[in-house]
Order: C-alpha cells, then structure tokens, then sequence
C-alpha cells in the first residue's frame, strides 16, 4: 500500500515539474522568431513529447508501486 502511495506522490511530482517546464518554454517560445507554420510545429512537436514523457514516467511508477501496466515503450 505505501508503495501505491509513493507512486501517486511521484506522478504529482512529475505533473507538476513538467507543468513548469512547459510554462517556461511557452513563455521562452515567443522569443524566438519562427514563421508562422513553424511555431505551430514545435508546439505540437512540443505537446508530444511532453506527453510521451509523462506517460514513460508514469509506467515506471507504477510498475514501481506493483502496478504492472502493459507498455509501449519497449
């Protein structure tokens, strides 16, 4: 049980440091001058990634906490 809890602590954890990090590259993004099109592609770029990295760090800590979840990710 506490190894389930320690999991759900992790996943807040991680919520919340990529919250940040995606706040601070949206708020770096405009400074950089890209072409219309082009920003639309690193923001989906962007998006993706991000959730990739979400879903791989939530996987882990579940499977951590005993929670085995069939992953893509091999």
């Amino acid at each position: 049980m506490s190894s389930a809890i320690g999991a759900l602590i992790g996943i807040i954890f991680v919520i919340v440091i990529v919250g940040v990090v995606w706040w601070a590259i949206q708020q770096l993004l405009p400074l950089i001058p890209l072409a219309e099109p082009f920003l639309t592609i690193v923001r989906v770029l962007m998006v993706v990634v991000l959730v990739l990295i979400v879903l791989w760090i939530i996987i882990v800590l579940l499977g951590v906490a005993g929670i085995h979840v069939p992953s893509p990710f091999h």
